[in-house]
């Protein structure tokens, strides 16, 4: 499975502090450089993910992309050990097309 990287999610902008990004799904991720995690919503009352920074560090906008990829991937790799059949079906379709 490829990994999704910082190309993947859409950066919205940032509206009284608080940044959005649109995962591929459509998820919106929220930060805020008080919080110590990525949310769901823009109050940041939903935690998905916390944002990891080495101490005496302050968490970035790069320190919350970090925390979006590692949750949509994390969340994906879930998803696909449910159902191993989707990776294997999909490699299979890729040899379909290129023939």
């Amino acid at each position: 499975m490829k990994k999704y990287d910082s190309s993947h999610i859409e950066y919205k902008g940032e509206t009284n502090g608080v940044h959005s990004w649109i995962a591929p799904s459509g998820q919106p991720y929220y930060w805020h450089p008080d919080w110590l995690h990525i949310a769901e919503d823009a109050m940041g009352s939903h935690p998905k993910q916390k944002v990891d920074v080495s101490t005496g560090d302050k968490a970035n906008k790069n320190h919350a992309i970090a925390a979006i990829l590692s949750h949509i991937n994390q969340w994906a790799s879930d998803k696909l050990a449910q159902h191993p059949e989707i990776e294997s079906e999909a490699i299979e379709y890729q040899i379909d097309l290129k023939k």
